[in-house]
């Protein structure tokens, strides 16, 4: 049936009936059909063949053709399953897909119809189509196409309860937003607000100081990052507020300016973000936050507030002055800096008070305190360092108090670099606003961009049930099975990769690469958990790894996948690719993952063939 099918399409190539065709149009005629294959590959098999006939000249054959591509086309680790579940060991009939989709994809109620929809979508031959037959090049399309992408289709939209507590949710949140690099002398630019937002993020911060000619201005106080004017912020954080999700978007205001242009500040948001704002006072009589349903459209300030008994002007010292904090380690100058500035009183005026609604900032004592004293409109923010402290010696603790109330977390003023913390150290513990450094990529914003693809990419994902239910405990520190939870064994099976591309920037290999694949397990302490396959060596067109690993899924809810190629190098391993999914996002059968770039740009065509299993645990791993 192939044979066929790609005569008959050379046939259509060969216009005047010469029975042959360029060189070059044969490779294109190829890289067309696989556009994954490089073009060199490709030129050098045909020269490699008719080297071997003692063959000149540049003129393809049909034979020739036909023989290059069974050769370069036909995946093994593919065609060695269509043989496995093949009657006749040539194609799939519909009964044969039918079995594979049933025993293999997980697919419920699978009919012939189906069978047949699937083979007229990705069967290239038309014999094939007609017969109702899937061939290897079928198999291959199908196998290869978002229909078998490891991640589940369901989540691609918003598919989880958002009429929870918005206190219920992890929120999407970004850290001095307006810095495209460092956070001590790197430029501050609109450009971070638009990746930011559309990116999903759903929480944006704003460090407003008082600027020239009366307009506040935004930019890292105490630093050397440069500055831009607060109103042409709050134009783009109007445009594109609601580009990619529909709810509620929060402005982390730190307010350091004057009265006079506090004000200003006020103006600006009043009319630009008009009825966008969310200004409606909480109700005293209910106990938790609205719902993200109930706030969609909607823009909160998160900010100080004055108190309900004072109607004039009121202290305001910010516990999230990053700034000074930074200045205070350069140096110091620094430290004389701080000092004058610790010794001023930031002034709140009322206008700028009745725009923070339900997001009142307020200094975090101790739990006891905030369990009887706080109410659910006021949000704590935690530097790095004590979030990481109260995680570690309360952990319980930190849990129920994120049950209720939101949590803030900023990076350490030490991470001058824009480096990312772990927010899996602090998601764990329920905090819902972890902070980070978009402009950074790497390991830790892997997991921020790929644990909020699971709701539809929306900025919110709904806590797992033990952190939100007033009777359960979970200790943010578990090193075993978490109770009321039943863990899981996941299976994967690291099949083979395709396409990899030599990493950026390195040259002391040509083109060689050596890849080899990481699976991390990232989620609570007890499920943390790392395997890798052995190195393919000078193998990066279609490496055929075939190794397994077990992972133990003590609390599925929080645990993420990591699926990270390396190129191994006795200089030291250069990054190739990777892809990072939510447990729960996960398809079982034979699936491919799509890898993506250290700035997480898609690498087209590379891609690793991988089967995943799993079930319910009735045994413990050591």
């Amino acid at each position: 049936m192939r044979t066929s099918w790609l005569s008959q399409m050379f046939s259509e190539s060969d216009v005047d009936n010469l029975g042959h065709i360029p060189l070059c149009n044969a490779v294109q005629f190829i890289k067309d059909l696989n556009p994954g294959l490089k073009t060199n590959k490709i030129e050098l098999k045909f020269k490699e063949l008719h080297r071997s006939k003692e063959k000149t000249g540049t003129e393809v054959t049909k034979e020739e053709f036909i023989e290059v591509f069974h050769e370069l086309c036909t995946r093994p680790e593919i065609y060695f399953l269509l043989v496995q579940f093949s009657s006749n060991k040539e194609f799939l009939d519909t009964k044969d897909l039918m079995m594979f989709l049933e025993a293999e994809q997980g697919m419920a109620h699978v009919t012939e119809e189906i069978s047949l929809e699937i083979i007229q979508k990705y069967e290239p031959a038309k014999e094939g189509q007609e017969k109702g037959c899937l061939s290897i090049d079928g198999f291959t399309n199908y196998l290869t196409s978002p229909d078998c992408h490891i991640f589940d289709p369901e989540h691609k939209k918003v598919c989880q309860d958002m009429k929870q507590p918005l206190s219920h949710y992890f929120i999407n949140s970004s850290h001095n937003t307006y810095l495209i690099e460092d956070q001590f002398r790197g430029p501050s630019d609109i450009t971070g607000y638009i990746r930011a937002l559309k990116m999903g993020c759903r929480s944006v911060e704003l460090d407003v100081w008082d600027g020239p000619d009366n307009e506040p201005v935004i930019y890292t106080g105490h630093t050397m990052t440069s500055q831009i004017v607060f109103r042409s912020v709050i134009d783009i954080i109007n445009k594109y507020a609601f580009f990619a999700s529909e709810y509620p978007l929060i402005l982390c205001l730190e307010n350091h300016c004057s009265i006079k242009q506090q004000k200003v500040m006020v103006q600006h948001m009043k009319k630009i973000l008009g009825d966008k704002l969310h200004t409606q006072s909480p109700n005293i009589e209910e106990s938790y936050l609205p719902s993200p349903e109930s706030l969609k459209g909607k823009i909160l300030i998160k900010a100080k507030k004055l108190s309900s008994n004072c109607s004039g002007l009121e202290g305001d010292v910010t516990d999230e002055d990053e700034g000074a904090e930074m200045s205070q380690r350069v140096g110091k100058e620094g430290i004389e800096q701080q000092n004058s500035m610790m010794g001023k009183r930031f002034q709140l005026c009322k206008e700028l008070s009745e725009l923070v609604s339900i997001c009142k900032s307020v200094q975090f004592k101790e739990f006891q305190v905030s369990f009887q004293l706080q109410k659910y409109w006021e949000v704590c923010s935690f530097n790095e360092v004590l979030a990481s402290k109260y995680a570690n010696e309360n952990p319980g603790d930190f849990v129920n108090y994120n049950k209720r109330f939101l949590a803030r977390v900023f990076p350490s003023p030490m991470r001058i670099d824009s480096s990312n913390m772990n927010p899996q150290d602090f998601w764990k513990c329920g905090c819902q606003i972890v902070a980070m450094n978009f402009q950074t990529p790497g390991l830790m914003m892997d997991l921020n961009i790929g644990w909020f693809r699971q709701n539809g990419n929306c900025g919110y994902v709904l806590r797992p049930a033990i952190m939100r239910e007033e009777v359960s405990f979970f200790s943010a520190n578990t090193k075993d099975t978490v109770p009321g939870v039943s863990p899981q064994l996941l299976h994967i099976k690291i099949i083979s990769g395709q396409n990899f591309p030599k990493p950026k920037g390195s040259g002391a290999k040509g083109d060689v690469v050596d890849p080899y694949v990481y699976v991390e397990i990232h989620g609570i302490p007890a499920d943390c958990a790392e395997q890798r396959t052995k190195t393919m060596h000078q193998n990066g067109d279609n490496p055929i790894f075939d190794e397994s690993f077990e992972f133990q899924i003590n609390l599925p809810e929080l645990a993420m996948v990591r699926f990270v190629v390396l190129d191994d190098d006795y200089i030291g391993d250069e990054f190739i690719g990777q892809y990072t999914i939510p447990f729960e996002c996960l398809q079982t059968g034979y699936r491919h993952v799509p890898l993506q770039s250290l700035t997480g740009e898609i690498l087209a065509h590379a891609s690793l063939f991988v089967k995943v299993w799993q079930y319910f645990s009735f045994r413990k791993l050591r």
